[in-house]
């Protein structure tokens, strides 16, 4: 007989369930379901949204029929239910709801589409449905050999060297850059990204993307507010959230959204995924140190069930590392650091030589463009347009990050500035959009701007 924690793969989301119910009248209502949560073998949970006729049949009467469908075998399984209760806070509905609310979130339906209960029931009966597949076919249908796999001694190989890494890098930048390689290849997380949380010029925060394996350059400086999408809700929670079934997930919250802008309900804009556009499964986790949000560690696959138990199990302890690993880093690059060097005029290359970059600041969007492109924004940009603007009118091409600190125009706190991170952001963006500068480290809090190319900046109210 089937138990009901065998059907792992049911509960993921990856094809929609459907929940049939019948009122006191005899009349049936069948609707799809946004997600049925296993909660032991004798329960599940079902999301309560905006299924009016589904709640009305039930307080009528208490029974109802769940299909389940496997995603890699297509079986399908019925579950028949009673209705034992309706949890609208705990544990049960938290974990339930921050699935929702990241849907709802991402197609612009924050508060709109939203949990409204955890309804749990009792699993009365669970029977395979009989005549759902043909007959399999012994030659097409033949299942090729399973994989194998290293097992757990190969995974603890695999931690113990991303642990290692962790712990003997230099810098933020070689540590997390040294993390997400040795992830991938040990481990086949071959899609994965380290967003930090960052204070604005103005007020407010982002998360901002400051390394990613998988997704070449493009992904650097990508940001995420707090609050939207996967990321962003992972970060307002600080809750790890796998999501299966990408493109099923937000097929569904879009269906809702055109319902509810049908019915005149105000939506917001849609918001981008940063990474893969095809993924078809995500998993992010939160990297706190102690009562601090300091970002999101994100994975994607384009395998709808990339990702399971295992790995959250897993990759919270890696997460868990990273976070201890960058409050090092940053630990150290706050410790106090020898006097600067004398500071001394730039070696001077013949105009005509060196190809012209230009630079234009937005005052009121504190945001830089190289040449017409956008190249960063916020704290990263006013640093750039400080070093260029004293290389301009001083000659200066050594400085430290205790004078970046100490700068009150660069708006940073007074604890926990994180510098070094976006000295990174800045570095790699420089990187990818004017290799013509670069900001290269001479020493534990010491670098120096070094350019091929000659400079004109330009500042202006806004773009």
């Amino acid at each position: 007989m089937k138990r009901l924690s065998e059907l792992a793969r049911c509960f993921q989301g990856v094809m929609p369930s459907t929940i049939a119910t019948c009122g006191l009248d005899g009349e049936p209502n069948i609707t799809y379901l946004s997600q049925v949560h296993y909660v032991d073998e004798e329960h599940v949970a079902l999301s309560c949204q905006f299924f009016n006729k589904t709640r009305r049949n039930i307080a009528e009467n208490p029974y109802a029929s769940v299909v389940l469908y496997d995603p890699l075998t297509f079986e399908a399984w019925r579950l028949r239910l009673r209705f034992e209760r309706a949890e609208t806070s705990g544990p049960l509905f938290d974990s339930m709801s921050l699935r929702i609310d990241m849907i709802a979130s991402h197609t612009g339906m924050a508060g709109v589409f939203r949990l409204l209960s955890a309804d749990v029931y009792r699993v009365l009966a669970l029977d395979p449905v009989e005549g759902f597949l043909t007959p399999p076919d012994p030659v097409l249908d033949a299942l090729p050999p399973a994989p194998t796999t290293g097992g757990p001694l190969t995974e603890l190989r695999g931690l113990q060297a991303v642990s290692a890494r962790i712990a003997r890098a230099p810098d933020l930048d070689g540590l997390l850059g040294d993390a997400l390689l040795t992830l991938d290849e040990l481990l086949g997380f071959g899609h994965s990204m380290v967003l930090l949380l960052e204070p604005c010029a103005r007020g407010g925060t982002r998360l901002v993307a400051i390394a990613s394996r998988g997704y070449g350059s493009g992904g650097i400086g990508a940001e995420v507010r707090p609050g939207e999408g996967l990321i962003g809700t992972v970060a307002e929670r600080r809750r790890m959230l796998r999501v299966s079934g990408v493109a099923e997930v937000l097929r569904y919250g879009r269906a809702v959204r055109a319902s509810a802008a049908k019915s005149g309900a105000a939506t917001a804009p849609e918001i981008p995924l940063p990474g893969l556009p095809d993924a078809q499964a995500q998993l992010a986790l939160p990297l706190v140190v102690g009562e601090r949000l300091l970002g999101v560690l994100a994975f994607e696959s384009r395998d709808p069930l990339g990702f399971d138990d295992w790995d959250e199990a897993f990759l919270q302890i890696v997460a868990d590392q990273v976070a201890m690993g960058i409050e090092r880093t940053r630990s150290l690059d706050e410790a106090p650091v020898e006097p600067p060097r004398p500071r001394r005029r730039a070696r001077k290359t013949p105009a005509r030589a060196l190809p012209t970059r230009r630079f234009v600041l937005y005052e009121n969007d504190d945001c830089i463009f190289v040449d017409g492109e956008y190249l960063v924004r916020n704290v990263p940009a006013l640093i750039l347009w400080k070093l260029l603007a004293q290389h301009r009118d001083e000659g200066r091409s050594e400085f430290t990050n205790r004078e970046l600190r100490l700068d009150p125009s660069l708006g940073l706190p007074a604890i926990k500035d994180n510098l070094e991170s976006r000295l990174i952001l800045l570095r790699k963006r420089l990187a990818e959009k004017c290799p013509d500068v670069r900001l290269p480290s001479t020493g534990r809090g010491t670098f120096a701007l070094e350019l091929d190319c000659a400079v004109e900046l330009e500042a202006r109210p806004t773009a």
